[in-house]
């Protein structure tokens, strides 16, 4: 998935994931903020926002698992190499337990999470999408009360807010506008990211949040390539039939949505207050929304307008509540 995935109440031992988990090192007592955190912010506002859009373009004419796990494992193989050559092999070397569970995690956030995420935008529009992905933070409440964490009382009528943005977000499917098929995908793709979230602060991951971000995004790639070999995407498929902003999509998803934005997520969970860098999953469909009206003329209609709406405020007063002080 190309979307947040928010812990609203981070575990005391930090957890960093090749996509977008939210759990960071334990924050500093003040943080100043930056011209470089605002640009570092900006980075991925707008570049995590784009890539529903990106995705969209990809699936145009690649086949959706098979275009998702090339770029997971062409983006974990170049972080391998960056880690390696600035922190020395050393940094690569993980357990045996360490690297399952990064595995496990891999395969949840990019093959359920992410994957699934690319199968939908092949039939609904990437706005609607990034719209339903922001209900993460509402997921990883429940996964928490699950476990017997009580959510606080902002946070638990964040998630009634995002249930009930989600139920005006489906009218169009309803209604026939949009395949009701891709909003269920999306929505059982957001529970997925959620749970890899929600398992990466509990699951002996890898010290290094750069190595754990490496190994999941070549698992979760392998994962990608093997359900699209297994779907059969590679029949009848001719590289020739690919256009070219499909390819220009897919380096930039590798290049700016995996390396560039993921290195600049992770410099802020060490240089800026926790609360401000949180608020790219209530930004970052904004972005999405706006970039599929302006480049490819995706209906505004009013379920979507107002269940995005509804679902952004959800996950606002989830994250302020949650993470505040």
């Amino acid at each position: 998935m190309t979307s947040p995935a928010v812990d609203p109440a981070p575990e005391a031992r930090p957890a960093a994931s090749a996509s977008r988990t939210a759990a960071a090192p334990v924050a500093p007592a003040r943080r100043r903020i930056t011209g470089a955190v605002w640009f570092a912010l900006g980075i991925v506002y707008v570049v995590w926002g784009s890539t529903y859009l990106g995705i969209r373009i990809a699936v145009e004419t690649m086949p959706p698992f098979l275009s998702a796990g090339t770029r997971f494992v062409t983006a974990g193989l170049l972080l391998v190499g960056i880690i390696a050559w600035r922190q020395g092999p050393a940094a690569l070397k993980v357990t045996r337990r360490q690297l399952g569970s990064a595995v496990l995690v891999g395969l949840l956030l990019i093959l359920g999470g992410n994957g699934l995420v690319v199968l939908a935008e092949t039939s609904i529009p990437s706005g609607l999408a990034a719209l339903l992905i922001s209900v993460v933070p509402a997921w990883v409440v429940v996964l928490k009360a699950a476990a017997g964490q009580r959510p606080s009382v902002g946070g638990l009528a964040g998630v009634l807010l995002g249930l009930a943005g989600l139920a005006v977000l489906t009218l169009p499917g309803l209604s026939g506008d949009v395949r009701v098929g891709g909003v269920v995908l999306v929505i059982v793709a957001t529970f997925l990211w959620s749970l890899g979230s929600f398992s990466s602060a509990r699951l002996p991951m890898p010290a290094n949040p750069f190595t754990a971000s490496a190994y999941e995004m070549v698992a979760g790639g392998l994962g990608g390539l093997a359900v699209g070999l297994v779907r059969g995407e590679q029949h009848g498929l001719d590289l020739g039939d690919i256009s070219t902003r499909s390819w220009v999509a897919l380096a930039y998803l590798i290049v700016f949505g995996s390396l560039i934005a993921f290195t600049a997520y992770a410099w802020l969970l060490q240089a800026a207050p926790l609360s401000l860098v949180a608020t790219y999953a209530y930004v970052n469909p904004v972005v999405a929304v706006a970039l599929g009206a302006l480049i490819l003329n995706e209906a505004l209609s009013w379920p979507i307008l107002l269940g995005g709406a509804i679902v952004v405020g959800g996950v606002w007063l989830i994250v302020s509540t949650e993470r505040r002080g």
